[in-house]
């Protein structure tokens, strides 16, 4: 029986899930969505919003406990500088958990983790100019041969 033994083990020794929760952390404050499986997205959640609390408290200790816990000092710098002033207003919920389908290769259900207020923007297309009907289209020059 599993009874009162929370958290999630995805597979791994406790250094290999430590160190796969730090990369996925680090990365959704770096990009601020990541396409990932659903458990490995739950797991993550705490971790971000966890993050972005320390980043909202802005002191010294708070920067040395995200920097000690994030993999690379530029998601470190854009957690206090951009992110955390945004959520200042917010008490938490920072995060979204999307589902995405299944991958095709083993069937494992995938998940969008992605911080609230980065949503998908549509790219606007480009129109495309008309040809001309008189201009003949440029032939390629072939060497004459003698």
């Amino acid at each position: 029986m599993r009874h009162r033994k929370a958290g999630f083990k995805l597979g791994r020794n406790p250094a290999h899930r430590r160190a796969t929760l730090r990369n996925l952390v680090t990365n959704v404050l770096l990009h601020e969505r990541v396409r990932t499986t659903v458990a490995r997205a739950k797991a993550a959640r705490p971790l971000v919003e966890r993050m972005i609390t320390l980043g909202k408290r802005d002191t010294l200790h708070a920067r040395r406990q995200a920097a000690a816990f994030l993999m690379t000092d530029e998601a470190t710098r854009k957690l206090f500088r951009v992110i955390a002033p945004r959520f200042a207003d917010r008490r938490g919920g920072y995060t979204r958990i999307v589902r995405a389908g299944w991958r095709i290769s083993d069937g494992a259900q995938l998940a969008i983790l992605e911080l609230i207020g980065s949503e998908l923007q549509k790219k606007e297309k480009k129109e495309k100019k008309p040809r001309k009907a008189e201009e003949p289209a440029p032939e390629a020059a072939a060497p004459e041969q003698s």
